[in-house]
């Protein structure tokens, strides 16, 4: 996943208030007061302190507004050098602070950064207003829009143009002043409540952690997970107990090797009922405010629906487009799963003793079951499982042997760890990137441990943007949340973790790679459908035989991955792809379903609707629930509203791509420097899939999409 709030140039996520609310004035020596004299404009994070994040925002978002104001009441006749450049250059204080905020708000939070959260939400979302709904300002692009054509300019210039013109119309600077008074109330309400809902899932995930009161009840785990649970308990002054924290997806990864199913079933129930508790973490409420807020406000704008909004600006442009894919999948992804349940229930009739009181046949699979179980079908099918693995995939070895070995052999560029710059956690390590000729084209951070202050999933995001204009080289930061070991234990990933680094890293060579002049522009600031294209791609080198005999080396002996194990993790590619495929759908589905709604028709129960939409779609099949539900669904809540199916529309040409580079070679630098230069290092400079063609030399087919998925006719 792509987090793109560090971007002010993005209409939701511009700048500052008209007024600004009353707070100390920023001190000469706030750490954001100056550009970071540290290599690339690096954060200086040893200095960098809570209470400099108001004062910086407040000064940051006077100095926008200062700047902003002046560009849009110039006397002079507009230009796009005293007009578009001129925005571009703009709110660099305001920058430096966000872009740091955001990404301590997602990867290190505290009480005291939710509470300046809670009070920027509303005000950020009021100076986007107050910039794009500024009739003078509009004025001033618009005159330069409907002359663009004589303007004489480059082909990025020219698209920058098109984009503020088109984000002004977006963000309502066609509306009465009566409508923009009321569209200004739309969005400070949305970015409250988006806020509220973020804070309330980090918060319910810990409240809802399992606990246990025996070492037996985790049987399964291996005993250095065990001895984390306890540690955690500790931590949470339960000692003697033991405390599963919950991730943020609604499959936990101790599912696949408990032994006790009531355990279980006990952390399957906990997952799936997070939001919908009652209590102060219920996001029941904000999810249909939320949900009603966004329909109005999209239907203020004159557009049926929000999705139908969101999606004209993306490379889908309908909501039909989206149904359609969506709806074709679901029907042969349920049926996949149902045959994949169907193989799971032969096992588990087959077993006696399993657990105290077990018959042959003694229960129907279930959601809490499918994980374990389809572990136990792989190992009879293909003759391994994922235990068989771990010991092959530390992480150090995954990272430096695997996901930078790959890079250098595709595109030339080169790491080197490095211990001399501040980081905000013990945790995060530093590399600088040098390209093929020894310059240093960036700085990457690796930041892969789980803390209980760190929101779920995995991201990346920017500390500091490319951009030729501005003088800016790439610091880019890739999160994980894998479980710390205890001390001088190893730290063995699980294949779906492997996966996860090298999908990052693909965003992070988005972003690397960026070379672009304009901020706008700059790597991942791509239609959120394509933003996940990249890094998909990035997933093929994961079992690329040269890049996997490199890094799956045993922790103990050194040994290679057996060929034999090799082959068979290949030959499973396709393995569970019905679970996989209708989880992922069920979730994307009731993201559609949330933001294609009528304002005038919006449903009072939660779990009620999501019940009927999943029904509705085909794909209520209790075994497999949907990736995420609506209370803790922090991609249909937040950034990703309307856009979950992006993942699904990205692998169309994630799974063109990789057959392109099956087709050539491979693991190539010609082939890798063709993929660069054409798509990785533009940015945003031109339509996603006009550099998808230029890339690719013709629009995605699906056929290998639906191969990859096991969905292709026999």
């Amino acid at each position: 996943m792509l987090i793109l709030a560090a971007s002010l140039a993005f209409v939701n996520l511009a700048a500052a208030p008209v007024s600004v609310v009353a707070a100390p004035t920023m001190a000469a020596d706030n750490p954001f007061a100056k550009v970071s004299t540290l290599p690339f404009r690096y954060p200086a994070f040893d200095k960098i302190q809570d209470k400099h994040y108001m004062p910086a925002f407040n000064a940051g978002m006077r100095e926008d507004l200062r700047q902003f104001n002046a560009i849009a009441n110039n006397p002079q006749a507009p230009t796009f050098d005293n007009t578009i450049v001129a925005m571009e250059r703009s709110g660099q204080l305001l920058t430096r602070v966000n872009a740091t905020f955001s990404s301590m708000l997602a990867a290190n939070t505290n009480d005291a950064l939710n509470d300046i959260d809670s009070a920027m939400a509303p005000r950020l979302a009021a100076h986007s207003d107050a910039k794009y709904l500024n009739q003078k300002m509009f004025k001033r692009v618009k005159a330069l829009y409907d002359k663009r054509a004589a303007l004489g300019l480059d082909p990025e210039s020219a698209y920058l143009l098109e984009r503020y013109h088109k984000d002004f119309v977006r963000a309502g600077a066609q509306l009465s002043d009566a409508d923009k008074k009321k569209l200004k109330a739309f969005n400070g309400k949305i970015a409250t409540l988006q806020t509220k809902f973020s804070q309330n899932v980090l918060k319910e995930a810990n409240a809802s952690a399992l606990v246990v009161d025996t070492r037996a009840e985790l049987a399964g785990m291996s005993e250095a997970a065990i001895d984390t649970a306890a540690a955690e308990a500790k931590t949470r002054k339960l000692d003697g107990k033991f405390v599963v924290a919950l991730v943020n997806t609604s499959g936990q990864p101790p599912l696949s090797v408990l032994t006790n199913r009531a355990v279980r079933e006990r952390l399957m129930a906990a997952s799936l009922a997070r939001g919908t508790r009652g209590g102060k973490f219920d996001n029941r409420d904000v999810v249909l405010q939320l949900t009603k807020l966004r329909a109005e406000r999209a239907a203020l704008l004159g557009y049926p629906t929000f999705a139908a909004y969101s999606l004209e600006d993306q490379t889908a442009k309908t909501t039909d487009a989206v149904n359609t894919l969506l709806s074709e999948l679901a029907a042969p992804a349920v049926a996949n799963a149902r045959r994949e349940a169907a193989e799971i229930q032969k096992i588990i009739d087959a077993e006696t003793g399993a657990e105290p009181g077990a018959k042959p046949g003694g229960f129907k699979v279930a959601a809490h079951d499918w994980a374990m179980y389809s572990d136990k079908v792989r190992a009879e099918r293909f003759n391994f499982d994922e235990a068989q693995l771990m010991p092959y995939f530390e992480m150090d070895n995954v990272l430096v042997n695997g996901v930078f070995f790959a890079a250098t052999k595709l595109y030339g560029i080169t790491f080197k760890e490095r211990k001399d710059l501040p980081v905000y956690n013990p945790d995060v390590r530093v590399f600088d990137v040098f390209d093929t000729d020894g310059k240093q084209i960036a700085i990457f951070l690796a930041d892969f441990y789980a803390r209980s202050n760190k929101r779920g999933g995995a991201w990346m995001n920017e500390f500091v943007s490319q951009s030729k204009l501005m003088g800016t080289t790439s610091v880019v930061t890739n999160n994980l949340n894998v479980p710390k070991p205890p001390a001088g234990e190893p730290t063995l990933l699980t294949v779906d973790e492997v996966k996860t680094m090298f999908h990052e890293f693909g965003h992070a060579l988005h972003g690397l790679f960026s070379n672009v002049t304009y901020p706008r522009f700059s790597g991942t600031n791509v239609p959120r459908d394509f933003v996940e294209y990249p890094s998909q791609v990035n997933e093929m080198w994961m079992i690329w035989p040269e890049v996997l005999g490199n890094y799956a080396k045993h922790h103990k002996t050194g040994e290679s991955m057996p060929r034999e194990l090799l082959e068979k993790v290949m030959a499973s590619k396709k393995f569970n792809q019905g679970f996989l495929t209708t989880e992922y759908l069920a979730a994307s589905l009731l993201d559609q379903r949330w933001h294609q709604l009528d304002p005038a028709k919006m449903p009072k129960d939660v779990l009620a609707f999501e019940a009927a939409s999943l029904k509705d779609a085909g794909v209520d099949f209790a075994p497999v629930p949907p990736r995420y539900r609506s209370a803790y669904f922090s991609h249909s809540m937040g950034d990703y509203s309307a856009g979950y199916y992006s993942y699904l529309w990205s692998e169309k040409l994630d799974a063109d791509t990789v057959q392109w580079f099956l087709d050539n070679g491979g693991l190539d630098r010609k082939n890798g420097d063709h993929f660069r230069k054409t798509l990785l290092s533009r940015g945003g400079t031109a339509d996603a899939l006009q550099l998808f063609r230029n890339f690719r030399g013709r629009d995605a087919k699906i056929e290998a999409l639906l191969e990859r998925r096991g969905l292709k006719a026999k």
